[in-house]
C-alpha cells in the first residue's frame, strides 16, 4: 500500500496543483482535507475539484464552533491585538486547523501532512509549529520550499494542471490573496503592495461597506457577557458563533472594522494588508467596555500587557506551548466577573457608548462624583501627596538646580 500524505486543502490554484505534484514526487495516496472554519461558499464544489484532480479522499471538517469557542474567545477575553491593530483573523485559525490535520493523519495512518503557505509568509510557521507540537513524528512537506516545485506564478500551476489533465474554473488573473473565516477576511496583493497607494475599496471589500457609504441612521445593540465571554446579543441568548455571524451583517452594513495595516511578519518582512473584521471589532469594543468597570487599576495594567504578549505568541504560531497556557490561565482569572450588559451605537465606522452595567462594576458614584461622601474626604488626598511626591521633593533639595 501506498504511504498517505494528508493535504490541508483549501480548493484554490496552490492547492490544486499540489495534489498531482505529491503523486508525482512522492507517489503519495493524497488525501484531502478542508477545515470549515466559516468561510461559506469557498466551500462549494471542492470534492468534485479534489477528486478530479487525482485525491483519493477529502474531508470537509466542520470547525466553526470550535475555532471560535476555543481559539477566538480567549484571544477576546485577552483582548488580544497585534500590532495595537490586527485582530488575528488568521493567526487564531492555524492552530485549530493544524489540530484537525493531526487527527485525520492519525486517523489515516498517514505518515505526512502537506501545506501550501509559501516561504514568505507566516502560515507556515503556524501550521508546522501546531504540526511539531502535537504530532512530532509526522514528516511535514512544504512544496513552495521545495526545489522540486519548480512554479513560481499563477500561470505556471495552470500549465501544470493542464499538463495533468485536470481542467479547473482557474484563470491566470491577477487578484488578491485572500483568506477567509467566520472572523475577519483579509487582502493582500496587487495596489495594496505599494504603501503609497490607497486601496481600492470599491474593488476590494467584500464583509464590509466604506464608513462614508453605511447608512445616515445609526444602529444600537446590546451584548451580554459572562465571565468574559458573549452569551447574548440584544437580549437574545445564542452561542458565540451565531453572534459573530449577526455582528458581522450588523458591522459590516455600517462600515465597521476596516483597517489598512503593515505589519511585520515573522520572517522578518513588512507586509501590507486589509482586514476586514467587522464582528471581531465590535466584540472587542465591547469586552473592552465592560472590563473597564470591573478591573482594578493594577489588574488592568498587566492584563493589557499580557494581552501584547498573547498577540504575538498567537501571531507567531505558538499556540501549543505553555507560556500560551499560562498566559491564558492569568486572563482567564482576571474575567470571573466580567459580567454585565453594554450597549453602543454603530455609526459610519465608528462605535459608539451608549452604556455599560455589571453587578461586579468597581464604579461607585458616590466616591465619584464632586459631592464629598463617606468613602472619600477631601482632606486624605493631601497626605497621600506628600508622600507620593516625597522623592521628588528630596531630589529638588538634594540636587543642583540645572
Amino acid at each position: 500500500m501506498k504511504e498517505k500524505v494528508i493535504l490541508a486543502y483549501s480548493g484554490g490554484l496552490d492547492t490544486t496543483a499540489i495534489i498531482p505534484w505529491l503523486k508525482e514526487h512522492y507517489d503519495y495516496d493524497v488525501i484531502c482535507v478542508c477545515a470549515d472554519c466559516g468561510q461559506g461558499e469557498e466551500l462549494d464544489g471542492l470534492e468534485e475539484r479534489a477528486l478530479s484532480s487525482g485525491a483519493s479522499k477529502l474531508y470537509i471538517e466542520h470547525i466553526t464552533d470550535e475555532f471560535v469557542d476555543d481559539f477566538v474567545l480567549p484571544c477576546v477575553r485577552a483582548g488580544a491585538v497585534y500590532e495595537n491593530r490586527y485582530l488575528l483573523g488568521t493567526s487564531m485559525a492555524r492552530p485549530v486547523i493544524a489540530k484537525r490535520l493531526v487527527e485525520i493523519a492519525r486517523k489515516e495512518n498517514a505518515t505526512a501532512i502537506c501545506h501550501g503557505a509559501t516561504g514568505k509568509g507566516n502560515d507556515q510557521i503556524r501550521f508546522e509549529l501546531g504540526i511539531k507540537a502535537l504530532a512530532p513524528d509526522l514528516k511535514i512537506i512544504a512544496p513552495w520550499r521545495n526545489d522540486n516545485w519548480g512554479m513560481s506564478s499563477r500561470q505556471d500551476e495552470i500549465e501544470y494542471c493542464k499538463a495533468h489533465g485536470i481542467h479547473l474554473p482557474f484563470s491566470a488573473d491577477s487578484s488578491y490573496s485572500r483568506d477567509r473565516n467566520l472572523w475577519h477576511i483579509s487582502h493582500e496583493g496587487l495596489e495594496l503592495e505599494d504603501p503609497s497607494k490607497a486601496p481600492n475599496y470599491e474593488h476590494l471589500l467584500v464583509l464590509s461597506v466604506p464608513p462614508e457609504k453605511a447608512p445616515e441612521e445609526g444602529l444600537s445593540l446590546s451584548l451580554t457577557f459572562e465571565a468574559g465571554n458573549p452569551v447574548a446579543l440584544n437580549g437574545e441568548k445564542m452561542k458565540a458563533s451565531d453572534i459573530i455571524r449577526k455582528l458581522n451583517e450588523a458591522g459590516g452594513r455600517h462600515g465597521i472594522g476596516i483597517i489598512d495595516i503593515v505589519e511585520n511578519r515573522v520572517v522578518g518582512m513588512k507586509s501590507r494588508g486589509i482586514y476586514e473584521t467587522p464582528g471581531g471589532t465590535i466584540l472587542y469594543a465591547a469586552h473592552e467596555q465592560l472590563e473597564e468597570l470591573i478591573l482594578d487599576r493594577d489588574t488592568y495594567a498587566v492584563k493589557r500587557d499580557l494581552g501584547a504578549k498573547f498577540a504575538q505568541v498567537v501571531y507567531e504560531g505558538k499556540w501549543f506551548t505553555p507560556l500560551r497556557e499560562a498566559i491564558q490561565s492569568f486572563v482567564d482569572t482576571t474575567q470571573k466577573y466580567v459580567t454585565g450588559e453594554v450597549k453602543l451605537r454603530l455609526y459610519k465606522g465608528n462605535i459608539i457608548k451608549e452604556g455599560t452595567t455589571s453587578p461586579y462594576s468597581l464604579y461607585d458614584e458616590d466616591i465619584a462624583s464632586f459631592t464629598t461622601g463617606d468613602l472619600y474626604d477631601h482632606h486624605d488626598a493631601e497626605g497621600f501627596i506628600n508622600l507620593f511626591g516625597l522623592s521628588s521633593k528630596v531630589r529638588a533639595l538634594k540636587w543642583p538646580k540645572q
